[in-house]
């Protein structure tokens, strides 16, 4: 029996993986690099989610062996995009509100695209590469839930692929607490230095660092939380070298609902793994998609689907002025 939210996770992911994507040409032109590899990161992991919840609703089948090794891969990624993106939407905040010298020319722009795309997009792949060594074997297919990547429990694996999550949300932390504490030093420069920003209005300012503590407020406990799971009455197998480590590497798991459901903690965790991604896709759309740009590339979406789908978009109502005698 299926204890899956179907369909109301499948509506979920989508809506994450749609409405985050959207404005992203806006961010992206307003070079806001951290938040544009967080959309990305957040709308694609949704994405692999939503077809996972309707491809493995009901069945263990593998019709796509490809995908799976794709879109694991690209989760292990995720997990570490997103509180990477965080960390550069922290560090970004906290180089204004301490009235350091804002992004105005474009040396200074590419200098900032550079170390976020350092930080946001190698860091990820790095540890996607990583997790190779410590990839037990191919992937796990969970009945309702879709592929799942694999991760060795072994010494290695914590230093490889866990502890970043932890340790990126950990550094946000500090920088979310230092721009705070900028913030209230000097609030008189405050407003002019946030003005003097290219694309950066206090109001944005504001809920890029409700964002940023959102998504820090669920790393931390999250990737603790991670740990725990993978240790809590667990026996941690020893390294034995690469050979051991993937013995049998191209084995594929298939487990039902009813097994993999009836560990709680278990359970708990698969389900979290997956609902992260729309919880943050939703998150950012709920602090940024009211925008009155935003609006506007949502209206240029909806009007470029209602075409490609033979309807006639409705127009937008606008006043009609009568001029006067």
């Amino acid at each position: 029996m299926s204890s899956d939210p179907y369909p109301l996770f499948p509506v979920f992911a989508f809506l994450g993986f749609f409405l985050t994507l959207i404005p992203l040409p806006w961010h992206f032109q307003a070079w806001n690099s951290g938040t544009c590899f967080f959309m990305f990161w957040a709308s694609m992991a949704s994405l692999i989610e939503f077809v996972n919840s309707i491809v493995w609703h009901g069945n263990l089948n593998n019709p796509a062996p490809v995908w799976c090794d794709i879109s694991t891969k690209f989760i292990i990624g995720a997990g570490v995009g997103i509180p990477a993106s965080s960390l550069c939407i922290n560090r970004r905040l906290y180089n204004i509100a301490s009235v350091k010298t804002v992004s105005i020319t474009p040396r200074d722009k590419r200098n900032n695209v550079i170390i976020d795309s350092s930080i946001a997009l190698g860091l990820p792949v790095l540890v996607m590469v990583l997790h190779i060594i410590v990839q037990g074997h191919r992937f796990d297919i969970l009945e309702d839930i879709g592929c799942m990547p694999v991760i060795f429990n072994t010494i290695p694996a914590y230093p490889l692929v866990f502890i970043w999550p932890v340790l990126l949300g950990s550094i946000s932390f500090v920088y979310a607490g230092l721009s705070i504490r900028a913030f209230l030093r000097r609030r008189a420069e405050f407003r002019a230095v946030v003005v003097n920003a290219t694309a950066m209005t206090v109001n944005r300012y504001f809920r890029l660092m409700l964002l940023a503590c959102i998504e820090m407020s669920c790393t931390l406990p999250l990737g603790i939380y991670s740990i725990y799971i993978n240790t809590a009455g667990l026996t941690l197998a020893p390294w034995k070298g690469w050979a051991d480590a993937h013995f049998e590497f191209y084995r594929v798991n298939r487990i039902p609902t009813a097994v993999w459901a009836s560990e709680h903690s278990f359970k708990v965790a698969v389900e979290i793994s997956r609902w992260i991604y729309p919880a943050c896709g939703l998150a950012f759309f709920a602090l940024f998609g009211f925008a009155g740009e935003a609006r506007r590339h949502y209206r240029m979406a909806y009007g470029a689907v209602s075409k490609h789908l033979g309807a006639q978009p409705r127009p937008v109502w606008m006043p009609t002025l009568t001029p006067t005698k």
